[in-house]
């Protein structure tokens, strides 16, 4: 398990809130920043705010250096072939987006089939959905077993010839289960179809290789792995990449400009339109170095065993409904605890310290899908503890025993 020294080394942690130890287990929405990625962060602005690839100065370039010096190190974080299939952008939102935008249109006509699942967040749905409008492509879905997880005999049967993208989270973020993005991607190949893979919550728990995924795009997120807000990337394969035309137009990304027509500067930066999030990109170096120093192996771990705890401990409490696959492999829970509404539930827990994610968790279908209008969610990561988890349950069990007294 984590030790107890790199907890520490999360500021935020060390407060009260409502009078108790704060207890932050909403690490599916965003994780908590280390001093490491903070002091990252601030060195920058206090020493080489500059902006990337113009100035000859001595500023310009260490702030070029380190925002490329970030993209070597996602580079080999996940495993790409070369830094140029690595495109910055605000998140895997803008990610996801850039492919369904760019990609898309070309790859996609009246006939084809885009195949996706109901427990897509929506930032994986939506641009599929207007894609598909927009070009008369069919919209298919895979099928979902009880507990959200998926079949590959489904898959060989919903992806045919007629397929040209399959788009999937490789971990939902509702339901904690983690898709078997590699074997997907083999069967999308095998009709000549390409795979765009949401990895916001995959790539912060767990070792992701592209090369062995053999996934065509990867989005992921920087806020979820210990980086600052605003900063996320899109990987994808060279010639695919080289093939999109850009979706924003400016500064930086431009070859040659005449009057009437301009050039594209060549991968990555032709994605890149405009001042990059420089800050951001610093951050997220930082927080690829520590989570390297901690081992993702060890965190991958760490959080197994976590989630086979908390499930354990709240199978325990009468009348609470857990949701997806038992014996995950990452540290996102979702429940509801009887009758009470998930954001009361959320009210009561925050009264008490603890900090969980109450709502439709940008998943609307999959909520109609479980005949729920909204969830409770418990995710941990690296900083949480079985500590944490017996404070949850023990407010639960209180909020169980509150609204039962309310309600007479």
């Amino acid at each position: 398990m984590i030790s107890q020294s790199i907890r520490e080394q999360f500021p935020i942690l060390n407060q009260d809130i409502n009078g108790h130890p704060l207890v932050y287990l909403d690490n599916a929405a965003t994780s908590q920043k280390p001093r490491q990625v903070i002091e990252a962060v601030k060195a920058y602005y206090e020493w080489d705010n500059a902006n990337v690839h113009r100035g000859v100065h001595t500023l310009g370039s260490r702030a070029t250096d380190a925002y490329e010096g970030a993209r070597e190190k996602l580079q080999k974080f996940i495993n790409a072939r070369s830094s140029k299939e690595i495109i910055f952008t605000r998140g895997t939102t803008t990610a996801l987006n850039l492919v369904a935008s760019s990609y898309g249109p070309s790859a996609v006509g009246e006939g084809d089939e885009i195949v996706i699942t109901q427990m897509e967040h929506h930032s994986n749905l939506i641009p599929w959905q207007q894609l598909a409008k927009r070009t008369g492509a069919t919209l298919k879905y895979l099928p979902l077993q009880k507990d959200g997880t998926i079949l590959l005999e489904d898959a060989e049967t919903t992806i045919t010839d007629h397929t040209k993208i399959v788009a999937i989270a490789y971990v939902s973020n509702v339901m904690g289960v983690t898709h078997p993005v590699k074997e997907l991607a083999a069967i999308a190949h095998r009709h000549g179809a390409v795979i765009v893979v949401d990895g916001a919550q995959s790539t912060p728990h767990m070792k992701v290789d592209m090369q062995d995924l053999d996934c065509d795009f990867y989005a992921l997120s920087g806020h979820k792995m210990l980086a600052p807000t605003g900063i996320g990337a899109l990987y994808g394969k060279k010639a695919l990449l080289e093939a999109m035309e850009p979706v924003e137009f400016g500064g930086e990304m431009i070859d040659d400009v005449g009057l009437y027509d301009a050039t594209w500067k060549e991968l990555p930066w032709r994605f890149e339109g405009g001042t990059p999030i420089i800050a951001g990109a610093v951050g997220l170096g930082a927080a690829i170095d520590f989570l390297q120093e901690v081992g993702m192996d060890e965190i991958h771990r760490h959080e197994t065993a976590l989630a086979a705890y908390a499930e354990q401990r709240l199978a325990a409490i009468e009348g609470l409904s857990m949701y997806g696959p038992r014996n995950r492999e990452v540290g996102v829970i979702t429940f509801n605890l009887g009758d009470v509404h998930p954001h009361d539930v959320a009210t009561v827990l925050d009264a008490q310290g603890i900090a969980i994610r109450a709502g439709h968790h940008c998943c609307q279908p999959l909520m109609r899908w479980l005949e729920v209008s909204s969830t409770a969610r418990a995710s941990f990561y690296l900083y949480n503890t079985e500590s944490d988890v017996d404070q949850l349950v023990a407010a639960l069990i209180k909020t169980k025993e509150y609204f039962a007294d309310e309600l007479g």
